[in-house]
C-alpha cells in the first residue's frame, strides 16, 4: 500500500495502533493529535518500520485546523489517499446530569470532528482529481445506547449517519466512506470509563470492565491491534466495493 494516510488521535491507543499497522502495510503516515510528544514518539515508530511520517498538532473540533492538517499531509508526504477520523473522547454520566457544556464538547470532538474530516478529505481528493477513502470511528455504542454513556452513544450513532450520507454523496467522485465500530478495547479510555462508572454506581474499580468483557463471546477484551487490523482492511483494496457501512468488530458482544 504505497499511500499517504492521515490518522487523527494517533498519539496513543487505537490511533497509534492504526498508524503502525498501516505503516507496516506500506503507507506513509500523517500523525495528527493534540499532544506533540506522543505524536513524535509514534512518528519515530513509523520511521523505524521504514515509512515516512509527519506530525501536525490539531484540535479536530476546529474545522480550520483539520483542513490545515490535510494540507500539511499532502505537502510533506507528497500525496493524500486515506483519511482516518479516529480522534474521540468518552463521557461517562447519567443523562439527567449532562450539562450543555459537556454535551457540546463531546459532540464537537466526536461528531463535528468527523464531519470536518470528511469535508477536508473530500475537498482534497477532488482537488487532486482522484479517488480516496474516508474511514470514521464509530463504536458498538453507535449501534446500541448504553447507560451512563448516553451522550457518547449519541455521538457515535451520529457518526454512522454521517458515514452513510457521505457515502451516498461522494460515491460518484470515487470516494468511499466507511466506519469501524470497536467494542471493549483495553485502552486508557476504558480505564477512565470503568473508574467513572465505579464512582457513579458505587461498584469496585474493575468491576464494570470485567462485566462487559465477560459478555464477549471470544472471551477477552479487544486490543488496539484488533481494531487496526480491521481498519487495514477498510484502507486496503479488498474493501473497494464497500461504502456507507459501519461493521462491528467487537469479539461477539453486540449482534445486529
Amino acid at each position: 500500500m504505497k499511500k499517504v494516510v492521515l490518522v487523527t488521535g494517533a498519539g496513543q491507543g487505537i490511533g497509534r495502533a492504526i498508524a503502525l499497522r498501516l505503516a507496516n502495510d506500506g503507507a506513509n503516515i500523517a500523525i495528527v493529535d493534540v499532544q506533540k510528544e506522543k505524536m513524535m514518539a509514534v512518528a519515530d515508530e513509523v520511521r523505524s518500520i521504514g515509512r515516512r511520517a509527519t506530525i501536525f498538532k490539531a484540535d479536530v473540533s476546529k474545522r480550520d485546523e483539520v483542513f490545515e492538517a490535510v494540507d500539511h499531509a499532502e505537502k510533506e508526504l507528497g500525496g493524500f489517499d486515506i483519511m482516518i477520523n479516529n480522534a474521540g473522547i468518552a463521557q461517562i454520566q447519567p443523562l439527567l446530569d449532562v450539562t450543555p457544556e459537556g454535551a457540546e464538547n463531546i459532540f464537537r470532538i466526536n461528531t463535528m470532528g468527523v464531519l470536518w474530516g470528511i469535508q477536508a478529505a473530500a475537498k482534497k481528493f477532488k482537488q487532486r482529481r482522484q479517488s480516496g477513502k474516508i474511514i470514521n470511528a464509530s463504536s458498538i455504542a453507535g449501534h446500541e445506547g448504553y447507560a451512563m454513556l448516553g451522550v457518547y452513544s449519541a455521538t457515535k450513532f451520529a457518526v454512522r449517519a454521517l458515514t452513510q450520507a457521505a457515502a451516498k454523496e461522494l460515491a460518484h467522485d470515487g470516494i468511499t466512506v466507511n466506519a469501524y465500530s470497536p467494542g471493549v478495547v483495553g485502552t486508557d479510555m476504558w480505564v477512565e470509563i470503568d473508574r467513572r462508572m465505579a464512582e457513579i454506581t458505587g461498584s469496585e474499580i474493575g468491576e464494570n470492565y470485567e462485566k462487559y468483557v465477560g459478555g464477549i463471546a471470544l472471551g477477552r477484551a479487544e486490543t488496539p491491534e484488533d481494531v487496526a487490523a480491521f481498519v487495514s482492511y477498510l484502507a486496503g483494496p479488498d474493501s473497494d466495493y464497500m461504502t456507507g457501512q459501519a461493521p462491528m468488530n467487537d469479539g461477539g458482544l453486540v449482534y445486529r
